[in-house]
């Protein structure tokens, strides 16, 4: 009789019925009662009240009836904690039993108690089970290992089990030898193999399950061979596995093999070894859909790799009609990176028959993919576009679209070859409403607007309902309008002014408004340089857009036959919380490794200035992106800022660390109330009066009854100075960070930054983002030749970036660089090197991280040098909220230095200095007026620098 007589009483009252029967001296019944109850805990009646009862059960003899209880102990152990220690001691007395088949149950049934206080007993029995006689018990201990450190991971490590795992790697017994590599790989511990223990792995998958031999696969696959030899040795030995019936068996034989053809020299080898690996895929295309699905995925990836492994088999991805959607997919993806000049006639054939499919997206897909082949082989282009134009005279709208779209493409790639089909298109102007088409056929009618004679009425129609387009159609359509315009100037100048100014002043998209003004401005004041813009040559598309980086790619390939291949991501964009292993391309033999080179070396990613050549026009050929600040104002009449010659007139002219001295005119600085004498001669007992240069309104201010001091005198004595005011103390001023470079420019890095003084250094305050779904490495940094010769004084402290990761580094920054005047002369453009390639940006440095330490000046000195400018002094009255003290604690905390407080005819002033790194003196006044405003008057040995020091002592001041 079967056991299913236990799953078909419901009567009350059992659990009482149950209790009796389980204390019952009689061990048939004892068993029997054992088994109704797993059968209740089985279709989810709680039977916790009898866990007592049970565990008495555990001290029996017959294994069947304790393989039961510990079935119950498994199940309620964590609702009952405290019960379960109950069973402790059996647990250590059975793993001593001389019996290993209840040796090694006791140790599995003890590791699968997710219960605290139940694991400090496991390990001791634990230890003993993973040296025990019996192969059965210490494969069953390795898994526990694994178990035990999900559950308490410093527990396994403090107790050294993961080398006894390691240890059991040289295990005589093949199962045991897997299981061990099983546990290391799912506890993710780094396994350190070596020539012996790779030669125990290979030897124990010969006789291990198909399981095992995925796991000790995957282990081969993380080792790198020291000789080419041995590569081949090994891929010799585990080549037998590719006709494995597992598909996860075959799989990871592929990947060791992949990594393993990456090392090898030898071509006659690795061709040997593709023409092997085709085969297997090619019988996993035979199984299940989902199967299917997942070998196609993996396949993607190796023919990205090593496209000729299948460059026989295109039939074998042909389209079955009874083929899932999702596998029609990936068979034509796979199909259009196999297409070459051999096969492209039975590939067209295939893909024209799909566009007539019912399924809409497969006949979507179909027809890009005739697009790409054209592109990809051009010997085909025309009959593709044959075909394309076969199906636009269909009239079924979708794929009229789709063609479209990809015949846009197609004049990129062969310029003045198949626009005799414009007309073709145009017909299909008005069935055209997917945002996509209608962008694509307006790029069209404004690249060839010189062959349509109606062009512009076309564009026109598109023009009545602007606002209710996409912003993609809407900003192809103000392109296209002035390429129009350019070419036809006469006949389209309405036109071209309606387009920019719905782009400009009616339309709310920044994107679409910046262009807008960028083309508004370019027409405006040069017609010709705006026709060598927007006219100008276009580059031709690549071949295949869709590729994955050559970085990704390898770590994807890495990882063959798990999720990561699948969804074509790293491991670490969808696994949060967990250490995943890195991979890396190994490097073939006789080549260095990249881990071989000094750590310390920091890559050029900029050429050195004596290397010749204008690395400014370098820098900017390659298109930084500029700044979204503007600069500093201007100062003075600088009309001819924009001709100076930047090579001899650079700022090597400003380096001198000697201020100019000697008699000049006096300069004033607008010191005195308005009952009194001004200015600097005023200071110095002349006498001479006259009105404030700094406007301020001291007119409305009683006059002081009478003055507390003036003259040289006053200004050299230790006479008045400021009250202290309150305590409040200030730090040095560094703006929040901006973006620097977004990660839509630099393939997912971003980098936000500020700029900083600490302890008289300057630091580049930088926060890097990884937006990428792989990790970035790598880095180094350099900058351009800018106006103050700055320069990184260390390497970047960053080395490797996780996706979603976030990293602040502060890089410091020192003079002595090559020097070039910058327009801003606060401009700096930075080249920032990865591992995917090499970027671009600038950024502007707030003018206060340019005030050396070294800026103060004794007060006679500070009057015959402002005597001794010849520029006109920059003023200004500010209306702020701080007290004296306030104000005097933020200057000096930005390196502005106080060269005398003192009180002129009841008006409080501050004379000040400050010294740029480069030796330009630049000296400050600030007066507190009357009725609570501040005026400000600064001069400078070098005018140009006037407005930006001013205007970064007023963003200190406001701060």
């Amino acid at each position: 009789m079967t056991d299913s007589k236990y799953f078909a009483t419901t009567k009350k009252g059992e659990i009482f019925e149950l209790k009796a029967e389980l204390t019952s001296d009689k061990k048939e019944k004892k068993k029997e009662a054992v088994k109704k109850v797993i059968a209740s805990m089985t279709v989810g009646k709680d039977v916790s009240a009898l866990f007592p009862d049970v565990v008495n059960c555990m001290q029996t003899d017959n294994l069947e009836l304790k393989k039961l209880v510990y079935l119950y102990l498994m199940n309620y152990a964590k609702s009952q904690p405290d019960m379960a220690i109950m069973a402790v001691n059996t647990f250590v007395k059975d793993c001593e039993d001389t019996n290993p088949l209840i040796r090694a149950l006791a140790v599995r049934t003890m590791g699968c108690i997710r219960v605290e206080k139940i694991t400090e007993y496991l390990c001791e029995p634990l230890r003993r089970c993973l040296k025990d006689e019996d192969p059965y018990v210490r494969k069953t201990a390795a898994v526990c290992v694994a178990k035990l450190y999900d559950i308490n991971a410093d527990l396994v490590k403090d107790q050294g089990f993961i080398d006894k795992l390691v240890e059991l790697i040289s295990d005589s017994n093949p199962m045991v030898v897997a299981n061990a590599v099983a546990a290391l790989s799912e506890i993710n511990a780094e396994l350190e193999m070596n020539p012996a223990s790779v030669n125990k792995l290979l030897t124990a998958l010969n006789e291990c399950t198909e399981w095992g031999q995925v796991f000790i696969l995957d282990s081969l696959s993380n080792y790198e061979p020291k000789e080419e030899n041995e590569a081949q040795s090994i891929c010799d030995r585990v080549t037998p596995r590719l006709s494995h019936a597992n598909s996860a068996v075959v799989l990871s034989c592929i990947k060791v093999i992949m990594k393993l053809m990456d090392m090898l020299t030898n071509e006659e080898v690795v061709a040997a070894l593709m023409k092997k690996l085709a085969p297997p895929l090619v019988t996993l295309l035979s199984s299940e859909p989902e199967i299917q699905y997942v070998a196609l995925r993996n396949i993607n990836l190796i023919v990205q790799k090593r496209p000729a492994v299948l460059k026989n088999e295109m039939k074998v991805f042909f389209v079955k009609y009874n083929d899932p959607i999702y596998v029609k997919l990936e068979k034509l993806d796979i199909m259009i990176r196999l297409a070459n000049q051999q096969n492209i006639n039975p590939v067209l054939s295939e893909l024209k028959e799909y566009a007539t499919e019912v399924d809409v997206d497969f006949v979507r897909k179909a027809v890009r993919a005739i697009g790409r082949c054209a592109i990809k082989v051009e010997s085909a282009a025309e009959k593709c576009v044959q075909t394309l134009i076969e199906l636009i005279q269909t009239k079924v709208n979708y794929v009229v679209q789709e063609a479209i779209v990809v015949i846009k493409d197609i004049f990129r790639k062969y310029p003045n070859k198949y626009e005799g089909i414009i007309a073709t298109l145009c017909e299909n102007l008005d069935s055209l409403d997917e945002p996509e088409a209608r962008a694509a056929m307006i790029w069209v009618l404004g690249e060839y607007a010189e062959r349509i004679d109606n062009a512009d009425e076309l564009l026109e129609t598109f023009l009545d309902g602007f606002h209710d387009e996409s912003t993609q159609v809407q900003l192809q359509l103000l392109s296209a309008i002035v390429k129009l315009f350019l070419k036809k100037p006469t006949e389209t100048q309405d036109l071209v002014q309606n387009v920019l100014s719905l782009a400009t002043q009616d339309s709310d998209n920044p994107d679409l408004r910046d262009r807008g003004y960028i083309y508004w401005r370019l027409l405006s004041t040069d017609p010709a340089a705006a026709k060598e813009v927007v006219l100008a040559e276009k580059p031709l598309i690549s071949e295949e857009t869709d590729l994955l980086e050559p970085t990704l790619l390898d770590e994807l390939i890495a990882h063959i036959g798990s999720l990561a291949s699948v969804y074509h991501k790293p491991p670490t964009a969808f696994i949060e919380g967990s250490e995943i292993r890195r991979t890396r391309k190994p490097a073939k033999f006789g080549e260095a490794s990249g881990s071989d080179q000094p750590s310390e070396e920091v890559p050029s990613v900029i050429p050195s200035a004596d290397t010749g050549g204008d690395l400014l026009g370098d820098l900017l050929d390659l298109g930084p992106a500029q700044p979204a600040t503007t600069g500093y104002p201007a100062v003075g009449s600088n009309d001819d800022a924009g001709a100076i010659d930047l090579l001899s007139m650079g700022l090597d002219s400003l380096l001198s660390t000697n201020p100019p001295q000697g008699p000049s005119g006096p300069s004033s600085l607008g010191v005195a109330s308005s009952g009194g004498g001004g200015g600097l001669d005023d200071l110095l007992g002349l006498g001479m009066s006259g009105p404030s240069s700094l406007g301020s309104n001291t007119a409305a201010a009683p006059a002081p009854a009478a003055p507390s001091g003036g003259g040289l005198d006053d200004l050299f004595s230790l006479g008045s100075s400021f009250p202290s005011g309150g305590d409040t103390e200030f730090k040095f001023y560094s703006p929040p960070k901006q973006e620097w470079l977004a990660a839509s420019a630099a393939k997912g890095l971003e980098i936000l930054g500020t700029w900083k003084v600490q302890g008289g250094v300057i630091y580049a305050d930088m926060t890097f983002s990884n937006r990428a779904m792989q990790p970035l490495s790598g880095f180094a940094i350099q900058f351009n030749k800018n106006s103050f010769g700055l320069i990184p004084s260390a390497p970047l402290n960053l080395t490797t970036l996780q996706p979603s990761q976030s990293l602040d580094v502060l890089l410091p920054v020192t003079k002595g660089g090559p020097v070039l005047r910058m327009d801003p002369l606060n401009n700096l453009q930075v080249a920032i090197k990865n591992n995917i390639q090499v970027f671009y940006f600038s950024c502007q440095i707030p003018f206060n991280v340019y005030f050396g330490t070294d800026g103060n000046l004794e007060p006679r000195s500070y009057v015959e040098m402002w005597k001794g400018f010849k520029s006109e002094e920059v003023t200004k009255t500010l209306y702020l909220t701080l007290s004296p003290h306030e104000i005097k604690s933020k200057l000096t905390a930005n390196n502005i230095f106080i060269a005398k407080e003192v009180t002129v005819e009841g008006v409080q002033v501050l004379y000040c200095s400050m010294k740029l790194i480069n030796g330009i003196y630049v000296l400050l006044e600030v007066k507190f007026n009357a009725d609570g405003s501040v005026g400000v008057a600064m001069n400078a040995t070098y005018a140009d620098v006037l407005g930006y020091a001013f205007s970064s002592v007023e963003t200190i001041l406001q701060s």
